[in-house]
């Protein structure tokens, strides 16, 4: 493998001194892009270029080429574990991702194995393979999967959901069932992810979308504690570096201290949290990543600068341990312009913080 040109983004989850800020954005490789547009009309679809390693390696590069950005993060999906499960991924458009055999019954969590992460997600270890390849050395390679919690939300709903209904239901009458369905999805995962850091991840994060949904008790039982068992099970050093984890739950801000707890290495922060109050209860247990309002880049140039400049100030004169990003993904429809000027932003007013 060849050597790492620049690893401030793995030193800043590990709060090493960095020269400046890291940066990176939550789909980066997306529909803002043209570029990925065109790809996927290559493709033909969503889940043929997630399957597709050389396509899914062409859009991982291309934020890369246009912007100065401190990692790349595979191009893929969370539900690629639910999928190789059996339960049938497929798009449905203006719907987003829905499931043809959802989980309901004991019999069908009895019915789910764990998924050979080189067998049935083998593409998504050759698009691993095949990024590092390609990034030669750049910049680090982010791995990721979707929680257990997360992943079991799709599963029981069958998709995308806004109530709740049916995943809550299980959960509160079912509560031994949930757990059997949560724990083989939390094995899944380790042994996803553990094989993305083998294929050649540098640093692996993990995407709690819907723990926000719960209520603190249920969100320590049904989500915090699968998260803490896949971090005890992760491969924690790969290529004579340590490789760290972050841990992300939408709207989690209330449970920090809690999530901090885990052993994982850093926090992804939403919107909806200060970043320097996030940083005062957590101290220097872990790293911070975060935290800008996606909607912040529909704003003008000054206004993006503006917000960079007050999350940085925010975070404060000891800049080690923060990696800049967006509160959430960005959003299609944003100009690529305006994604530009959030990383040159990051890139020219950082180094006055890491004196």
């Amino acid at each position: 493998m060849s050597v790492l040109q620049n690893d401030r983004y793995l030193k800043a989850l590990l709060q090493q001194p960095v020269d400046r800020t890291p940066v990176w954005m939550m789909r980066q490789a997306g529909r803002y892009l043209p570029e990925y547009r065109a790809t996927r009309a290559i493709a033909g679809d969503f889940v043929s270029l997630m399957k597709n390693p050389e396509l899914a390696c062409e859009v991982t590069m291309q934020p890369l080429r246009r912007y100065p950005i401190d990692a790349a993060i595979l191009f893929s999906d969370i539900l690629t574990i639910p999928d190789a499960m059996g339960l049938g991924l497929y798009f449905e458009t203006g719907e987003g991702p829905r499931f043809k055999s959802p989980i309901r019954s004991a019999a069908d969590v009895n019915k789910i194995g764990i998924p050979d992460p080189e067998q049935e997600l083998r593409y998504v270890m050759d698009t691993v393979r095949t990024i590092r390849k390609e990034l030669d050395g750049k910049v680090p390679l982010i791995g990721f999967s979707g929680s257990p919690w997360t992943l079991a939300t799709y599963m029981v709903e069958g998709g995308s959901t806004k109530t709740f209904s049916k995943i809550k239901g299980m959960m509160y009458s079912d509560p031994k069932l949930m757990h059997q369905l949560l724990d083989k999805v939390a094995e899944s995962v380790i042994s996803y992810l553990n094989a993305q850091i083998a294929a050649g991840a540098q640093s692996v994060m993990i995407f709690d979308t819907w723990g926000g949904v719960l209520t603190p008790r249920d969100y320590k039982d049904f989500s915090l504690n699968y998260m803490s068992k896949i971090i005890d099970g992760l491969t924690r050093e790969n290529e004579g570096r340590k490789v760290p984890v972050t841990l992300f739950t939408k709207n989690g801000g209330q449970w920090l201290e809690m999530m901090a707890e885990t052993g994982c290495d850093a926090l992804g922060l939403d919107w909806t949290i200060n970043i320097a109050e996030a940083k005062r209860r957590v101290g220097d247990k872990v790293a911070l990543q975060g935290n800008m309002d996606p909607a912040m880049l529909y704003a003008t140039p000054e206004r993006i600068r503006q917000e960079v400049k007050t999350i940085l100030a925010d975070y404060g004169d000891s800049g080690t341990g923060h990696v800049f990003n967006l509160g959430h993904g960005i959003t299609p429809d944003v100009t690529p312009e305006n994604a530009g000027v959030f990383f040159e932003s990051v890139v020219e007013y950082s180094p006055a913080f890491h004196k």
